[in-house]
């Protein structure tokens, strides 16, 4: 197994990032750490989280404020979004 981050998972890592490091670089850093330990975590387990709110989807919380959605793609698991779980998920379609 492979893990990948889609862009857009990507993009919301970076805005995570930001927002911590405004009061802290070195607690970005212990977070964005932890996002990339648990997702390493996959490769071995890929069935680790928990079915997603969305068909296809699995969800894991590597923190209590995140939510890590993510589908697994024969031998790669993609990651497609990470959301403060806080926020509507998954989000309203117009």
């Amino acid at each position: 197994m492979k893990v990948v981050w889609t862009p857009e998972a990507e993009q919301d890592r970076d805005e995570v990032w930001e927002y911590i490091a405004a009061d802290s670089v070195a607690a970005a850093a212990r977070m964005d750490q932890l996002f990339s330990d648990t997702a390493a975590r996959l490769v071995d387990f890929p069935e680790l989280g928990r079915p997603g709110k969305i068909a296809g989807t699995r969800e894991l919380i590597p923190h209590d404020n995140y939510r890590l959605v993510y589908e697994i793609d024969g031998d790669t698991v993609w990651m497609l979004a990470l959301i403060h779980t806080a926020r509507l998920w998954p989000p309203l379609r117009d």
